[in-house]
């Protein structure tokens, strides 16, 4: 379906339906992308190799946006020893609805011995947008997950408010079945926006996480990070799971954190040094 205009809203009856199946697999001294499955607009470029044996793919929205009433599926799986990267080129957009709700639901599964990075660029909602978002990650014992959620509640470089909007995100992360990790997020009113309990004006928020880590890695980024002073920022630890936090002004404050965060964590929980993908620098 094409665009609206920014601001234009979209009539109720509208909307599609998209849906993308991954599963990778380790084939010799290699990831592959073992299956694809895909209805609708979202879909896969091919597999890049730029460390070897590591996938890294990069998953192409909807080249229009997302409007009222659209309906997106990802469902990703990783098999025992597989390792891959996903990425994104661009941010996601969720436009203007003129009642009907868009939905996004992710499934990521990463079995025993493997490595799944989930880097998705920052998700865009303009005013006026009614949207709900649900990721849903299940590891078994042995993987590995490093990944980041980033939400830009409308367009704070053009002074724009996500007032009227409405948000329902939902985040759960288990191992074995057993939940290591609830979150919910809701925007609805402005003082959702705005107050102390809410996201004290910050039209920027983030997540990231990392299985695996331990006390002292929480010390050591602690103290290595450089955080700016626009941004609010913060880290903990939930068993082995880090949990950082971010509200700010802008995206590119957050991004740098994040993927320094990144680059701090990889090589103790992956054996690898901080490899950007290429898609990131055009």
């Amino acid at each position: 379906m094409p665009a609206p205009a920014p601001g234009q809203a979209v009539a109720l009856t509208a909307g599609w339906r998209a849906e993308l199946e991954l599963r990778c697999e380790r084939r010799g001294q290699r990831t592959v992308l073992a299956h694809k499955r895909q209805f609708g607009p979202l879909t896969l470029q091919r597999a890049f190799y730029p460390e070897g044996d590591l996938c890294h793919l990069y998953m192409l929205h909807p080249p229009g946006g997302v409007v009222g009433g659209d309906r997106l599926s990802i469902d990703l799986g990783l098999q025992s020893r597989a390792n891959a990267l996903l990425t994104t080129p661009g941010a996601a957009k969720y436009y203007r609805s003129a009642g009907a709700e868009a939905l996004l639901e992710q499934r990521l599964s990463v079995a025993a011995g493997a490595s799944l990075e989930w880097f998705p660029q920052e998700t865009i909602l303009f005013p006026g947008a009614r949207v709900r978002l649900h990721t849903e990650i299940a590891l078994q014992t042995g993987a590995n997950l490093i990944g980041w959620e980033m939400l830009s509640l409308g367009r704070p470089s053009i002074g724009e408010r996500f007032d009227p909007g409405y948000l329902h995100a939902g985040l759960s992360l288990s191992r074995d079945g057993r939940p290591l990790l609830l979150e919910r997020l809701r925007i609805s009113s402005p003082r959702h926006l705005d107050g102390a309990s809410g996201l004290r004006g910050h039209p920027l928020v983030g997540t990231m996480l990392a299985t695996g880590c331990d006390a002292i890695m929480l010390e050591k980024v602690r103290a290595s990070l450089q955080i700016p002073h626009e941004l609010l920022f913060g880290i903990t630890l939930l068993d082995d799971v880090l949990v950082a936090r971010a509200l700010g002004p802008a995206i590119e404050p957050m991004q740098a954190v994040f993927r320094a965060l990144w680059a701090e964590l990889r090589p103790s929980l992956l054996s690898r040094e901080a490899c950007l993908p290429r898609i990131w620098s055009t």
